[in-house]
């Protein structure tokens, strides 16, 4: 076996355990749920990360506010470190470990979804952000590895891949951030 099929080999193990791990589909299942009805109570969904996690947030929070495979209205979905300015000045006035807590106070409200997408689950940014977030009654998901980390304390829902391997984790947190787009659009737009 290369090393190239040894790495695909790896991929594909993962998403086998989580296609075998039924109470984990469920709580993908119940994430598609919670935004669906954020939706429809006219609420909104924020995503937050770190490096590549933040770009995961920025890509799937523009499937949702953009389009899937419908041609339908855009959904109110945001990653909250798109604005470079409030990112800096946040970090220079408050700490970098600060900058989500402040954009989720600034623009959360009651009845949003938080996702939080870090793969080992103890990103001091994202663990404040959530505990800001259950103050202020906003529902929180966390994807993450493994172990969930500091973070699943604060999680109303987490969504652990079943991998210690960043790279393995990153991309069943894709997978999993196309289905509920898919499935949400679906629910959502699929009669239209």
């Amino acid at each position: 076996m290369t090393e190239i099929e040894q790495i695909i080999s790896e991929s594909i193990v993962v998403k086998q355990r989580i296609l075998e791990n039924h109470e984990l589909l469920r709580r993908i299942d119940e994430f598609k749920s919670a935004v669906v009805n954020a939706y429809r109570n006219g609420a909104k969904v924020l995503f937050c990360g770190n490096g590549g996690s933040a770009a995961d947030a920025q890509h799937i929070a523009a499937e949702l506010s953009g389009r899937f495979y419908l041609d339908r209205k855009p959904l109110y979905a945001e990653a909250l470190h798109c604005n470079s300015s409030f990112m800096t000045s946040v970090s220079n006035d408050y700490g970098y470990e600060n900058v989500f807590s402040r954009a989720v106070e600034a623009v959360a409200h009651k009845g949003d979804v938080l996702v939080g997408i870090s793969t080992s689950g103890n990103s001091a940014n994202v663990l404040k952000a959530f505990e800001k977030a259950q103050e202020m009654g906003v529902y929180t998901v966390e994807m993450t590895g493994k172990q969930g980390g500091k973070i699943a304390q604060f999680a109303d829902l987490i969504i652990n891949i079943p991998s210690d391997d960043t790279p393995r984790i990153q991309e069943s947190h894709i997978m999993i951030g196309h289905i509920v787009c898919e499935l949400v659009e679906k629910e959502l737009f699929g009669n239209e």
